[in-house]
């Protein structure tokens, strides 16, 4: 059975969750995701048994789940039951998975490592692994459209909701081709660098907190609030994974480090230096916060997720 919202377990005072509620808030929305996508995942006797394979290698490696997390933060600051939210909150995870599947791939960025764990396409091969990713995307939006728990019509919102973030011409995509065009090129500035990041990183970010507060009912003022702070959320976190990129080791990101400065790739570092890409971070931050003003009810979650990004060291 699943249980209380954070909300609902007395912390309406709190103006921000501390680590240790964040931790168990993080670790109980993980619990449930995971749960359920072993059930909406085939299992990998199941044919074509490689394709699953590959998918369940990928989707079930070590990982925050924080799109997830963003759902039930949102969704639950405005009363949505965990029922009601689990099965979005999947797709995001699916989406995002997906993405990384390719991200990975040869042809796009190259790399061996993630999660912790040797890549999929360098597991199980490079057909395998876009297949796999294709299956992913397809998945999720399956898991909505067939979510009994929510009406038609908001059905079809999320997976608008999900599909344009996930896509172009201001979504993920948008954004992955958008950084592969700026690698080694002169001239990148501060506006195009953020551009890429809103949409390559920000996009699926600010989707899922969106979503989480359309499940809830949230009006329109509120859901306007919550998207302007989850997009700045979403450059806060490109912009500290930048960071990571430069001054964390492979086991703590689960992903090749110094690989973007070896790309020549446009990053918060590369361009403004170390010290001056933690003060534009330390600004984000501030912008996200403050757009939850707005939202006149209590968010704890949410201001300590945006934190909790802040401060990550993986």
């Amino acid at each position: 059975m699943m249980r209380a919202s954070f909300e609902e377990r007395g912390t309406e005072a709190a103006t921000e969750a501390t680590a240790e509620e964040v931790s168990a808030y993080a670790a109980r929305v993980r619990s449930l995701v995971e749960a359920t996508l072993d059930e909406l995942i085939p299992a990998e006797t199941v044919e074509p048994s490689s394709v699953h394979a590959a998918i369940r290698w990928s989707l079930f490696a070590p990982a925050k789940r924080l799109r997830p997390v963003l759902v039930f933060a949102a969704g639950e600051a405005f009363g949505a039951r965990a029922e009601s939210l689990i099965r979005t909150a999947c797709a995001f995870e699916l989406i995002h998975t997906y993405s990384l599947v390719h991200d990975d791939l040869p042809a796009m960025d190259d790399d061996e490592l993630r999660r912790g764990r040797p890549t999929c396409h360098v597991r199980f091969g490079e057909a395998a692994a876009i297949l796999a990713g294709d299956a992913l995307q397809a998945l999720a939006f399956q898991t909505i459209a067939e979510d009994e728990t929510l009406d038609p019509s908001l059905r079809v919102r999320l997976i608008s909701e999900l599909a344009r973030a996930a896509g172009t011409p201001e979504g993920m995509v948008a954004g992955q081709a958008r950084d592969l065009e700026a690698e080694a090129r002169e001239g990148v500035g501060g506006e195009e660098l953020e551009l890429i990041h809103r949409r390559k990183t920000g996009a699926l970010i600010a989707a899922s907190a969106r979503a989480g507060a359309l499940v809830s009912g949230a009006s329109s003022s509120e859901l306007e609030a919550v998207a302007r702070y989850a997009l700045e959320l979403g450059l806060l976190f490109q912009i500290t994974d930048d960071l990571l990129d430069v001054t964390a080791s492979a086991e703590d990101l689960g992903k090749t480090p110094g690989k973007d400065a070896r790309a020549r790739k446009a990053t918060y570092p590369a361009l403004y230096g170390l010290e001056a890409a933690r003060e534009r971070a330390r600004l984000v931050y501030e912008r996200a916060r403050a757009a939850l003003d707005a939202v006149g009810r209590p968010t704890p979650m949410l201001r300590a997720l945006a934190r909790l990004v802040l401060e990550r060291r993986a």
